[in-house]
């Protein structure tokens, strides 16, 4: 689902599209983050492939959570369990090796914390799930 969005004071401004719906609340919570802040931003708007089967049938892909277009960079957020994370982040090393010149950064549960703490310092609780 590509959907755009433009931070503003009373929240984001859908540019022709409602508002995403998350996988899980540390999304909606990290693009509340975005929206005070103003930043643009899409939600899952492009799905990489990362193994293909001997006919070259994509088998595997990544879709990143976020791109913020202002900097040119992907985001992906992973606050799962340690099996669901390994997986992921063997995603993301293989998009690393597939798309090296494609910026993406990992945001795990303890860099959601630190960014409520650093950011939204009267409610922590606000990014991390």
């Amino acid at each position: 689902m590509r959907v755009t969005c433009t931070g503003s004071s009373a929240g984001a401004a859908r540019l022709g599209a409602r508002r995403p719906r998350f996988a899980n609340r540390s999304e909606r919570r990290f693009a509340g983050l975005l929206d005070f802040y103003r930043l643009r931003w899409e939600y899952e708007p492009r799905t990489f492939a990362v193994r293909w089967d001997a006919e070259g049938r994509v088998v595997e892909s990544f879709t990143p959570d976020f791109w913020l277009p202002d900097v040119d960079v992907y985001i992906e957020i992973t606050t799962l369990r340690q099996r669901l994370v390994t997986k992921k982040n063997r995603k993301v090393r293989l998009f690393r090796e597939l798309y090296p010149d494609t910026p993406l950064q990992l945001l795990y549960r303890s860099d959601l914390e630190k960014l409520a703490l650093k950011y939204l310092s009267q409610r922590p609780e606000t990014l991390a799930a």
